[in-house]
This record gives structure tokens, C-alpha cells and sequence, in this order.
């Protein structure tokens, strides 16, 4: 349905995306703390980039041999199995607006719908988040978001330039509350 209401405003697709998100857990923690998880993220957008985001912590962007590394550093990180989450989709171009409408999935299983929008003619998102809002009200309805944890968790607000680690926070954000859902025994509503 967001698809043709998207090709109804004029938008165009132009191709697809990916986006995943492998989780690994720290091993040998004798401290007796709870260990944080890591999150190594792909985006198809960043073919050759690979991006790692501690859990509330930092993180980094690294060439896609960085998915090596946590191999050989599997006495350190264990990958957490059946935690892969991952969206697919379309990608649409609408004037200065890029917008990808995905299935997120969770082992095989689709879980729900990601929409990601872009407006690429600016990067500070104080400057064009107003026009963002209108632009998705277009095709979302009541279901348009307020602004995004990630630009209010930062001491800069919205006055910075929005880079792909602000991206892969939000989507982890989204993948992690995917993760949290509960299907519900006898029905399909989760």
C-alpha cells in the first residue's frame, strides 16, 4: 500500500535495499558486569563500509573486512545465532527525496515494515526536518514519526551534519524493538 501511494505522488523506483544487522556477545567477562552486545551493521548504500555500534556506546565505521576481523576475534565476540535482523526492499526517488520502504526479517520471518527517508539536498537535519515531516504526512498519514532519538540523544541537536552512523542508530533502534516483539500463541498479530 505505501508502495502505490508513493508511485501515485510520482515517485520512482530505482532498485533495491538491504540493510543487516549481526549481533555478537563478549566472552570471558570476569568482572561478573553484564557484557554489552556489539552490533556489526551492512548497508547496501555503503557496499564497501561496515559499521559496529557498541550497545549505549560507541562506535565505528570500517572497510567490509571488518566481517574477518570478528572471525578471527571469536574468542572474543561470539555471534549471537537466530539474532540476525535485516530489511529489504524498494528504493523510490521523489524530486530531492529518497525514500526505501522495507520488510524487516528476522530469522526468515518478516516481522515488519521499515521507511526510511532521505531528503538529499540538505544534511542538517534542523534545516529540513519541517519539510521531512510534510513530505512523509504525504504517504504516512497519522503515522508519520516525531524526530528521531538519535538527533535529540545528541548534545548538538539537530544542527549537525547527518552522517551514516545516524542511520545505522536508527535502524538498530528499529531492529532492536523488531527483536523485543512477542508473537502472540494462536494468532498472527504480534
Amino acid at each position: 500500500m505505501l508502495h502505490k501511494k508513493l508511485e501515485q505522488l510520482g515517485a520512482v523506483k530505482q532498485g533495491n535495499f538491504w540493510v543487516d544487522c549481526e549481533t555478537y556477545h563478549a566472552t570471558g567477562n570476569t568482572t561478573g558486569q553484564p557484557s554489552k552486545l556489539l552490533y556489526v551493521m551492512h548497508n547496501s548504500e555503503t557496499p564497501l563500509s561496515c559499521m559496529a555500534l557498541f550497545e549505549g556506546g560507541p562506535g565505528l565505521s570500517a572497510d567490509a573486512n571488518f566481517d574477518v576481523l570478528m572471525v578471527k576475534l571469536k574468542s572474543h565476540f561470539q555471534n549471537a545465532k537466530g539474532h540476525k535482523v535485516e530489511s529489504r526492499g524498494a528504493r523510490y526517488r521523489y524530486c530531492d527525496f529518497l525514500v526505501k520502504i522495507g520488510t524487516i526479517a528476522m530469522s526468515s520471518s518478516a516481522r515488519g515494515i521499515s521507511v526510511e527517508v532521505e531528503y538529499c539536498a540538505c544534511v542538517i537535519p534542523g534545516d529540513c526536518w519541517n519539510l521531512m515531516k510534510e513530505f512523509m504526512q504525504s504517504f504516512l498519514g497519522s503515522n508519520t514519526p516525531e524526530l528521531p532519538t538519535v538527533f535529540t540523544n545528541k548534545p548538538e541537536g539537530l544542527c549537525v551534519p547527518v552522517d551514516c552512523m545516524d542511520t545505522m542508530s536508527q535502524y538498530l533502534e528499529l531492529f532492536s524493538k523488531v527483536r523485543k516483539q512477542q508473537v502472540m500463541p494462536g494468532s498472527g498479530v504480534r
